[in-house]
């Protein structure tokens, strides 16, 4: 599994946890999947290991994962369907991200909508061009 690491800003845990928390709500992981133990993890984005720890037991607290005694930590079996407050609170930290670095670029909130909004509609025709060439 890849995980990326920015030293600055977020905490790596969170970081960490964010990341395959994305993986399993996109259906990247699914039910019962093995995910890397938390040494070897560690070892591969050089972190300490009781960080990597952190962000699999707050992935446990919420549901995502469950640990299971020497057989290592699987994607848990969980509601397919997200309530509306866990996708809000799953997509917050990227608006945030977007809201921050457009005001540093010097755009307005009610721009930064209307590009979403015109980059929906890019993706969207993008979308009805690719079905209608199959």
């Amino acid at each position: 599994m890849r995980i990326q690491i920015n030293p600055e800003g977020v905490p790596i845990y969170q970081q960490i946890a964010d990341q395959v928390r994305y993986r399993i709500v996109s259906k990247q992981l699914i039910v019962g999947d093995e995910l890397p133990s938390i040494r070897c993890l560690a070892q591969t984005i050089r972190v300490n290991p009781n960080t990597v720890a952190k962000a699999y037991r707050e992935l446990e607290n919420e549901g995502f994962l469950e640990k299971r005694r020497t057989k290592g930590t699987f994607v848990a079996q969980q509601m397919t369907e997200l309530t509306l407050q866990q996708r809000t609170s799953l997509i917050t930290p990227q608006i945030d991200a977007i809201i921050a670095y457009g005001s540093r670029l010097g755009l307005s909130p009610p721009q930064l909508v209307d590009l979403i909004q015109s980059r929906e509609r890019a993706m969207q025709d993008k979308a009805s061009t690719k079905r209608e060439e199959i």
